[in-house]
């Protein structure tokens, strides 16, 4: 069965506009499922008619492939752990960037097939920039992966020279490019582009601190769409460009949030050498006899008096799978009249929405989650702030110390509130590398443990009294 282009390409424009109202839905926690399942009728839709619209000799790899990558996503799906997620979506993009190169080099291998018949300017370049971007994507991402699952190291790698090498990379490729669209039957020229951006992409990500992985993801997720877009037009497929540069673009999108949201410029992202960890050796004179530890049954108290509560998540919260005992701590406290409310940084976690999706997990009311700039000017009214594993997006040394690795970075302004209380298991620094004042101002409190058990325990304190 082949379908015309005429069929072909009017379903292309119903998925385009299934992905468009997708993206549209995603924008709000009521609409989302629905934006999610529209998306995916679109992408059904499309590779559907993909498939119907050239004769294909034999349909048992494609089977095959949708067996294997399903089977693999449904056990995905449900034994990857929350906290786990950032890794598994670096890895999204990763494979996403890796097949645009490989589908790319194989049509370019199917030029090879036709020599009469001598491939368009369109497709070689497209050709370059899907090897390319996709290699980068991919490599890059994987350093990423390594990064968040601590198989490789969250500090920055820093070399002499190190921008010099990417810029001499960079352009080798872009050569190889060039001789690529002069000579599209030399094929071993785009593997050798492959394994040169191969290499440029490790060395972008892995001068890039742990603290900055959220940019990262967002980065390399628009990377992936370019890469696929390109691929679109590697093989004259409207659906495809179209898809690659909706991600493309939200993926921009979401980069200048997040860039914004810690102070740093994109090109700042895009060269590099940021979010670079650093020692303190002025955590002893910060903390030395400053700090004051308490205990659950202190902090019931100090919430059975409280008119307005402020809960602050952070990657603390995630490793210790809260998030169920903080719903059951919201909700005791909403029943004796207490007015809760959950303060959300655009980076707090490891990825963008990351506390977003564990307490939408948890069920916790999605109009409760206050974006910084709305919970900000609330805080000198809170009577107590409850931070959940936070640091540096509550340190207050982003706005005291220029010379802070951290200065200008926006931050949620909890010590502005008259109690705060940290949970947390220890006074060890964030991503950052640098210690918190927060944790040894007169108005805050430490609950050392952890945070899920820290919790529970609060909650069992406060229904004895």
């Amino acid at each position: 069965m082949t379908l015309s282009p005429q069929v072909v390409n009017l379903v292309y424009l119903i998925a385009a506009t299934l992905f468009v109202f997708g993206l549209k839905g995603l924008t709000h926690p009521r609409t989302a499922v629905r934006g999610n399942l529209l998306g995916a009728l679109g992408m059904l839709l499309a590779v559907v008619v993909t498939l119907l619209h050239k004769d294909i000799v034999t349909y048992k790899y494609i089977v095959a492939g949708f067996v294997v990558g399903g089977v693999i996503g449904a056990v995905l799906a449900m034994k990857i752990a929350m906290t786990a997620m950032p890794q598994l979506v670096a890895v999204f993009n990763g494979f996403g960037g890796g097949a645009s190169t490989l589908v790319a080099g194989a049509a370019l291998i199917e030029t090879q097939m036709t020599p009469g018949i001598p491939p368009s300017l369109q497709m070689t370049v497209s050709t370059v920039a899907s090897g390319l971007i996709g290699a980068v994507t991919f490599w890059g991402s994987m350093i990423a992966f390594g990064k968040l699952q601590g198989l490789v190291t969250e500090r920055p790698v820093r070399y002499k020279g190190e921008q010099v090498v990417k810029i001499v990379l960079l352009l080798i490729s872009l050569y190889l490019g060039y001789l690529i669209v002069q000579d599209p039957y030399q094929t071993t020229n785009y593997w050798i582009l492959v394994a040169v951006s191969s290499v440029l992409g490790v060395l972008l990500v892995i001068p890039i601190g742990g603290a900055d992985m959220p940019v990262v993801i967002a980065l390399l997720n628009s990377y992936s769409g370019l890469a696929a877009a390109a691929t679109g037009f590697v093989l004259n497929n409207n659906v495809l460009i179209i898809s690659g540069s909706l991600v493309g673009a939200s993926g921009v999108i979401l980069t200048n949030i997040m860039c914004k949201a810690m102070n740093r410029s994109l090109a700042n992202v895009l060269f590099g050498g940021f979010g670079e960890v650093q020692e303190s050796a002025a955590a002893d004179d910060i903390y030395e006899g400053k700090v004051k530890a308490t205990s659950p049954e202190e902090v019931a108290m100090l919430l059975d008096g409280a008119r307005r509560v402020v809960i602050v998540p952070g990657y603390g919260m995630a490793v210790a799978q809260a998030q169920h005992a903080v719903r059951d701590l919201f909700h005791l406290l909403e029943s004796r009249g207490v007015e809760v409310e959950f303060a959300i940084h655009p980076v707090a976690g490891r990825m963008p929405g990351h506390m977003n999706v564990l307490l939408a997990e948890a069920d916790i009311p999605y109009d409760k989650l206050k974006e910084m700039d709305e919970i900000n000017p609330t805080f000198p009214q809170t009577d107590v702030v409850i931070v959940l594993g936070a640091n540096d997006v509550v340190n207050p040394l982003a706005k005291t110390d220029p010379n802070s690795p951290i200065a200008g970075m926006p931050i949620l302004e909890v010590d502005k509130a008259k109690t705060v209380v940290v949970i947390k298991r220890s006074l060890s620094p964030g991503f950052a590398g640098i210690p918190n004042p927060l944790f040894a101002a007169d108005n805050t409190l430490m609950l050392f443990g952890d945070a899920k058990k820290m919790v529970q325990e609060l909650i069992a304190a406060i229904k004895e009294m």
